[in-house]
């Protein structure tokens, strides 16, 4: 049997959905237990939830830099911390976890600034700590699957990306947001400079990143603000070029009457196109030049071997979010079993959305913001 691995987490209490989200999915795996956390900065909250979920008093901690002085001092102290604060915490907390040589999974985006995602890659990379980051969508089979395709030359050169994530989740804040009643993402000590480009546009960033590989040379960009008393962006238009000369647009909003959670992404090579719906996320579609267009299910013996490896349940039982999440956190703790057994471990060959990919995702949405403020000038990307 295996040795049973160790995390804690940082925010997450008490009605945080995203925490919850990522507990059952670490569960699903069943090969970690959550042992301690600094869940809120509210005693009786924190209180309340360690008893729920089991933790022991003397692991429940009021703030994460007590959390990880803790847990490093300890002999059976944590082998990752999972942060799900806002956004403006995660470079604070993940700092303090690297620097007591302790492991992250963070939340996206990774930070609110670039040059936090470099400090913490330099602090990573002294300490030799492994680091994840959340970007939900490419933990699903068929994203996995279309990574593969694109790998093995299926679809040829890549000539254009298209990617949209809408959403209507905002328009009854619209209506009632005052200045002492804002969402934490629409402010911008909380949220960053970015709301809508950051929260769902990184979301497409890092999904085109992680199945193509291509990286973003420049970039122009528009924000809007839509409704009375927004001070963040709530809907996107942007115009990408990568390096190698591959073009693309994407657009997201908060605001668009009649979709849910509405990612999809169209990748368009000179000997075919991959098409990834995240509501219908347990198909690909494939068209490739002169033949009729395939649609690939999940679990199905044709997939490849890469992607195989993640199908949980037979092909036509449908897998969502939280397995999304589980394979994502499968790829860390294969990560995490094989450092602590000595053996040398390049992050880029478990699966999950690295470290530079996070900072990659922030210099996006800054530099989507450069642009609006430039009257939707062409940016260059580092």
């Amino acid at each position: 049997m295996a040795e049973r691995l160790k995390y804690g987490m940082v925010g997450g209490g008490p009605g945080a959905f995203i925490g919850a989200v990522h507990r059952a999915a670490i569960r699903l795996n069943d090969e970690a237990d959550l042992v301690c956390g600094s869940f809120s900065t509210d005693a009786d909250k924190r209180a309340r939830i360690c008893s729920e979920l089991g933790i022991e008093e003397d692991r429940d901690y009021a703030g994460f830099e007590e959390m990880a002085k803790a847990e490093a001092a300890r002999e059976d102290g944590i082998d990752w911390a999972v942060i799900v604060t806002p956004n403006a915490y995660h470079y604070p907390a993940a700092k303090a976890m690297l620097e007591n040589g302790i492991n992250v999974v963070s939340d996206k985006p990774l930070c609110i600034a670039a040059d936090q995602g470099r400090d913490l890659k330099r602090i990573a990379d002294e300490k030799g700590c492994l680091f994840g980051v959340t970007y939900t969508y490419t933990g699903h089979v068929m994203a996995r699957e279309a990574r593969q395709l694109v790998r093995n030359g299926v679809i040829g050169e890549i000539r254009m990306v298209m990617g949209e994530y809408p959403q209507d989740w905002l328009l009854d804040a619209l209506e009632t947001i005052t200045e002492d009643n804002r969402p934490w993402r629409a402010v911008p000590e909380l949220s960053g400079r970015g709301a809508a480009v950051a929260d769902l546009g990184t979301h497409i960033e890092n999904w085109v990143g992680y199945v193509t590989g291509l990286k973003i040379d420049k970039l122009a960009c528009n924000l809007d603000i839509f409704g009375e008393g927004g001070v963040l962006d709530n809907n996107v238009e942007a115009l990408v070029k990568f390096k190698g000369g591959a073009t693309g647009m994407y657009w997201t909003s908060q605001v668009a009457i009649g979709f849910d959670n509405a990612l999809k992404i169209r990748i368009f090579g000179d000997k075919g196109t991959i098409e990834f719906v995240q509501e219908e996320n347990n198909y690909l579609k494939v068209s490739l030049r002169g033949k009729p267009p395939q649609v690939y299910s999940r679990g199905s013996g044709y997939l490849t071997p890469e992607a195989s490896k993640y199908v949980r349940v037979p092909t036509g039982h449908p897998e969502g979010l939280t397995e999304a999440f589980a394979n994502i956190y499968l790829d860390f703790a294969a990560a995490v079993r094989d450092r602590k057994a000595g053996k040398a471990v390049n992050e880029d060959d478990y699966g999950y959305p690295t470290l530079q990919q996070g900072i990659d995702g922030v210099e996006f949405f800054n530099k989507c913001v450069d642009s609006h403020e430039a009257g939707a000038a062409w940016v260059q990307v580092e």
